[in-house]
């Protein structure tokens, strides 16, 4: 039951975040500008998070409150398609397409290179404790 406390105290930390970059970024030609932002961000940050995130270094609850709260609402799926749909009963039928591949090819390959930069730290982190 204490793991939906960390998972709620998370999500509401990473709604008010998505929210609070939606509203500062505009809107551009119609399209979901802010929402591309937050996937981004969040998918390299999770791809990251989940590549340092080892057991003993970083706690279960704060892996839930990260993990699987905060990012899990800052990247929200729900409103990644509810922008393509919305652009799509717009009729913009090529932005609603553009937007959606773009946003899965830029998501795999900002993942990727979160989980690269949390390896290389890791790297990082096992030379130094080798050179003492």
């Amino acid at each position: 039951m204490k793991e939906l406390l960390y998972i709620g105290a998370g999500g509401f930390l990473g709604t008010v975040t998505r929210y609070s970059i939606q509203l500062a970024i505009p809107t551009v030609h119609g399209g979901p500008l802010g929402s591309a932002v937050n996937q981004c961000d969040g998918q390299s940050f999770l791809g990251w998070f989940f590549t340092i995130a080892v057991p003993g270094k970083i706690t279960p609850q704060l892996r839930l409150a990260i993990g699987t709260g905060f990012t899990g609402a800052f990247t929200t799926f729900s409103t990644f398609t509810l922008d393509i749909v919305r652009l799509s009963e717009e009729g913009e039928w090529i932005s609603a397409a553009i937007y959606m591949i773009v946003s899965l090819l830029a998501g795999l390959l900002l993942c990727a290179l979160g989980m690269s930069l949390g390896h290389r730290m890791l790297g990082a982190q096992r030379q130094e404790g080798a050179a003492s």
